[in-house]
């Protein structure tokens, strides 16, 4: 049983907004530990790395990727820093365009799962789906559209429609879906997702 227990100081709640991983991440880590001497995980579009950091904590391969080559170079400082947390041989590092037009970023790319958080780019879905091994794990959180009355983003382009997560994968076994509005993880603040755990079919 995985327990995270987490202090908010309201003064720097941003500071530790940018740190905390997901709360999905606690619930369906058994789940993504099943693949420890297998292929890794796609932290896609990872930005801080939050999320895969958790993943490398608890000693799983990650591979993370993002367009940002700062931010890539900023994940690898903290994993170098705490050596004694994290296994750096179980990091990979991709720097890569996700959005360039008429680009296939993941073919030819195998991955146990994929998570993505806060981020959506419709082209990639296809890819993603084709780029997880059978029965592995697709974890997707993002917006819907109902987040544009909340807050930011606010453009339809990066948010989901309703009901649009589950039909993605509608053909794979659902774990978990979620869709409607919830706090956030640090609890200062309400925001309007849809979140699935779903597993590929064999």
């Amino acid at each position: 049983m995985i327990a995270a227990f987490f202090i908010i100081d309201r003064k720097n709640k941003n500071k530790k907004d940018k740190a905390m991983h997901s709360s999905l991440l606690n619930k369906y880590l058994p789940e993504l530990s099943r693949y420890k001497v297998s292929l890794p995980i796609l932290d896609l579009a990872c930005g801080n790395g939050r999320n895969g950091l958790f993943c490398l904590q608890n000693k799983l391969a990650v591979n993370f990727a993002d367009s940002n080559a700062q931010s890539l170079a900023n994940v690898k400082q903290t994993i170098n820093n705490a050596a004694d947390k994290y296994q750096a041989t179980l990091a990979t590092f991709w720097h890569v365009d996700f959005e360039q037009g008429g680009s296939q970023p993941l073919a030819e790319h195998s991955y146990s799962a994929v998570m993505v958080f806060r981020y959506l780019h419709r082209p990639l879905i296809e890819q993603i789906k084709a780029a997880i091994v059978p029965n592995g794990l697709v974890i997707y959180e993002t917006f819907t559209l109902s987040q544009a009355e909340l807050g930011r983003p606010k453009k339809p382009d990066f948010l989901l429609q309703i009901g649009e997560l589950a039909e993605h994968f509608i053909d794979w076994q659902i774990i978990h879906y979620f869709e409607g509005t919830t706090l956030s993880d640090t609890g200062d603040r309400s925001q309007a997702i849809a979140q699935i755990v779903a597993r590929k079919p064999l």
